[in-house]
């Protein structure tokens, strides 16, 4: 009986996930029509929290400061390293590289309080003073965020419509062609933005990363409060609550910023338990979801924010599966005869292994030349690569429980 009852939820998660996930993919096939506005001059001010990133952060600002268009600054908030950060920064020796140096004991407080103190001198700026709050475009760049060049060119018409309050651009690892677990990483996040976020522009809940995401300054000077929470998830947050006040989030196909993979698998699954502990705290949004945001982008984002929870009742499934399969096996011996339906084999596959081809699709589109069977492969791959939220989960629950909240931040190769 207790079989029986693990087993029906479980097939219960898992065709609530397929449905969800089939429903998303068609909708974000669709093409969407972004809204026709008058294109004003803008000043685009890139911020790069950094906490020791001298071995990362030249290649970044080389980037940056060479990208297409004239109208742009770049604004390094050093929160206190005591590595050669600032040193780096000031040797780059641009005209369009400024170097905000923060000090204890305000400093190393987490990287929305970065970013909420670097936001506030940039309000006093006097480049900044000289034009309009909606014609100041912020976008925060990752220590070790390498942007297309082309980038401003594709972002820029977005704004043109005047309820957008912030694009996020796809992301991209490049260093993907370093093993396998950077290639995995790589196509997660092509996954999530051609997919989901493709998706989310349709339903009007597109989420911000923490990575290449464009804010309007008048829809940041909007939001009560500081912009940046201390949510380990700072950039959900953001976008949740700039939905709530009425801007609109875009998402940007045509161009990425491009970050390093980790590759090692203990670095990962410390990275993603930190992500997935900050998804539990952004569960505290809920009550200004059902307040501030429509019905249906509501429905949407509700369920993002369940994620977790399904997330882990979903690693349960394994273990059901296993003990369904065991008392089958076992009551095949006592009767005389197999009780497993031949009929298992396929649609085993298919529940568990039923997205691949979506994957392999999307994925491959990006990546033509690594050919159908390989992709097709790597989407097999994939799907058993989704497992390590299932550790990583447990390892968040185990730190929340324990009332620890904050983390180490990621070290750069």
């Amino acid at each position: 009986m207790t079989s029986d009852f693990a087993m029906a939820g479980s097939v219960a998660i898992i065709v609530l996930a397929v449905t969800y996930n089939t429903g998303m993919f068609g909708l974000s096939r669709r093409r969407h029509r972004r809204a026709e506005g008058r294109s004003r001059p803008r000043l685009y001010v890139f911020i790069l929290a950094c906490l020791n990133e001298e071995k990362v952060i030249a290649a970044s600002l080389e980037r940056i400061t060479s990208l297409h268009g004239d109208n742009f600054v770049a604004m390094v908030i050093d929160d206190a390293s005591d590595d050669g950060t600032a040193r780096v920064v000031r040797d780059i020796g641009s005209p369009k590289v400024a170097l905000y140096q923060r000090k204890l004991p305000n400093a190393r407080r987490g990287k929305g309080a970065a970013l909420n103190a670097g936001l506030r001198r940039l309000r006093d700026a006097k480049i900044v003073r000289r034009y309009d709050p909606d014609d100041v475009i912020v976008c925060v760049v990752d220590a070790d965020g390498r942007l297309d060049p082309h980038i401003l060119q594709e972002v820029n018409p977005h704004f043109d419509d005047p309820t957008t309050g912030a694009v996020q651009v796809g992301v991209r690892m490049y260093n993907r062609k370093q093993g396998l677990l950077a290639r995995l990483q790589d196509m997660e996040f092509v996954v999530y933005g051609d997919i989901f976020q493709s998706a989310r522009q349709h339903i009007g809940s597109v989420g911000m990363g923490g990575n290449g995401q464009f804010m309007r300054l008048s829809a940041l000077d909007s939001l009560p409060g500081d912009p940046w929470s201390d949510c380990l998830t700072e950039d959900l947050d953001l976008g949740v609550r700039l939905l709530a006040q009425g801007w609109r989030n875009s998402h940007c196909l045509t161009a990425a910023v491009h970050q390093q993979a980790v590759l090692s698998l203990g670095r990962l699954l410390r990275q993603r338990s930190r992500w997935f502990q900050g998804h539990m705290q952004a569960a505290r949004l809920a009550p200004l979801i059902l307040r501030k945001i429509a019905p249906r982008p509501a429905v949407d984002l509700l369920y993002h924010l369940s994620s977790p929870v399904l997330l882990l009742l979903t690693s349960l499934l394994p273990l059901s599966f296993l003990v369904a399969f065991a008392g089958t096996v076992i009551a095949s011996i006592v009767s005389g005869h197999v009780l497993l339906s031949p009929w298992w084999l396929p649609w085993f596959y298919l529940m568990t292994f039923g997205v691949a081809s979506a994957y392999t699709y999307v994925y491959r589109k990006r990546e033509p030349d690594l050919g159908i069977l390989r992709s097709l492969l790597l989407g097999h791959v994939y799907v058993l690569y989704g497992y390590i939220w299932f550790v990583s989960g447990w390892w968040a629950v185990g730190r929340t429980v324990r009332g620890r909240q904050t983390w180490l931040k990621t070290a750069r190769t």
